[in-house]
């Protein structure tokens, strides 16, 4: 259960992002096709008041109340349904491409200057579609345009291409180049983006794909030495009762301190071994029991000061009211390894801060060290991501921020002006609170 969900989770997510990037390009192709509009109109009032062009008026306008009709469809369309596919992107162009057939029909066909509109179309079947769609799109405006040329009347304008600039063939020409260019700029340039902005949220799923792999496989590794552990460990509790009634070492007070202290030693050993094997196994409910939050945090405190050599160790607790949470083995090694980081940078002194602001658990850890490298604040959070120098450093920050993330926490760290650095870890209290338990089960 705990491998399928992140990775079916991160599948789902993927999947949002590729269906948002397709409604964001169709959202693109309804603006596009209201600018149709808006210029059609502008060029028939233009051609028919005047240039004194006649047009076939009635049936232009119909055309055009189509595509109006079609364009309203799409935005009601669209509004409810943000599942796009490439048929439907292949559609809504081919659409577009016969609205424009159809005016161009009606307005001198491929002696009008504006059939080389059929150019956008190609283009932006050619960033928008799959492959087949987009030849499909270069077939059917080729098929158009040798239609019109087979078919359609040409414009009776007057033969002044000798003008040059002044000719109003060579004007509309001009017109259709400014029209294409300027709209495949912004078009192209926000298509771009959306697909640059979903590229770039589909690497972060991958990556995190791959951390919560690592996370899998740390955990199957942890588990696995854990189960070793316990056969030796086990032998070694019976061995050190077996010498504390001996004659040899009953008469000794030296030595049954000692023993007494190894067999402290060794309940911890296998309570870290229980835990690591209560984590890797069972569910969240299961592995949790009632308590507080301040009742929590002070029984982490204890137990984490038990066999560290802190000097001096702070702990501000500013959380009132309690709150009544579950204790989790997971959120309690999480804590832990902050704890442990800290202590690393700065034996001599520690502080801990908790408190809750709104409905968000706070706890940050504060130390004197040298702080965080540029480099490994820039990648915090990454697996073996230390400046530690030792063989699989940095897995401990890298399970707290996933650790955090997977209960819909956020673990930030900064380098503090004074020196030393503090890690700030935050919570959703909803993610602990009994009564969210109680909810999901």
């Amino acid at each position: 259960m705990p491998v399928v969900e992140p990775l079916a989770s991160v599948n789902a997510s993927a999947n949002t992002i590729t269906h948002a990037a397709g409604h964001k390009n169709m959202q693109q192709l309804i603006q596009l096709r209201w600018i149709a509009v808006i210029g059609q109109i502008t060029t028939i009032a233009t051609a028919s008041i005047l240039l004194g062009v006649r047009l076939p008026m009635p049936a232009m306008l119909n055309v055009l109340a189509c595509l109006i009709a079609f364009n309203v469809a799409s935005i009601l369309r669209w509004q409810e349904n943000q599942v796009v596919s490439n048929s439907e992107l292949l559609l809504a162009l081919t659409v577009d491409v016969a609205s424009l057939t159809a005016q161009l029909y009606l307005s001198g066909g491929a002696t009008n200057p504006f059939v080389f509109l059929y150019l956008l179309h190609v283009i932006l079947g050619a960033v928008l579609l799959e492959t087949w769609s987009t030849w499909t799109i270069v077939i059917v405006t080729g098929a158009c345009i040798v239609g019109l040329a087979l078919f359609s009347e040409p414009l009776p304008l007057p033969q002044d291409h000798a003008l040059g600039i002044f000719s109003l063939y060579v004007q509309g020409m001009l017109i259709c180049f400014i029209l294409d260019a300027a709209l495949l700029v912004i078009f192209i340039t926000r298509i771009t983006q959306n697909m640059r902005s979903s590229a770039a949220k589909l690497a972060n799923l991958r990556q995190r794909a791959a951390e919560e792999e690592h996370i899998v496989r740390m955990g199957l590794l942890a588990s696995g030495a854990a189960h070793e552990l316990g056969t030796p460990l086990a032998t070694l509790a019976v061995i050190l009762g077996d010498w504390k009634h001996m004659p040899e070492f009953k008469g000794n007070p030296v030595l049954l301190e000692e023993i007494a202290e190894m067999q402290t030693q060794l309940k911890r050993c296998k309570s870290i071994v229980s835990g690591i094997l209560l984590s890797a196994g069972e569910t969240r409910g299961e592995s949790s029991a009632a308590t507080t939050i301040n009742t929590f945090l002070d029984e982490v405190v204890a137990e984490w000061r038990i066999g560290r050599p802190v000097v001096d160790f702070e702990f501000d607790n500013r959380i009132t009211p309690d709150h009544p949470v579950v204790s989790d083995s997971t959120l309690k090694q999480m804590i832990c390894n902050v704890l442990d980081n800290a202590l690393e940078a700065s034996p001599a002194w520690l502080r801990m801060q908790t408190s809750v602001e709104g409905d968000t658990l706070v706890l940050q850890v504060t130390d004197k060290g040298a702080g965080f490298d540029p480099s490994i604040l820039a990648q915090f959070g990454k697996p073996y991501n230390s400046s530690k120098g030792r063989p699989g450093g940095g897995l401990g920050l890298f399970l707290v921020v996933n650790v955090a993330r997977t209960l819909g926490g956020e673990v930030t760290a900064t380098n503090l002006p004074q020196g030393g650095a503090m890690v700030r870890l935050t919570l959703p209290l909803s993610a602990i609170e009994i009564k969210s338990e109680q909810q999901t089960t």
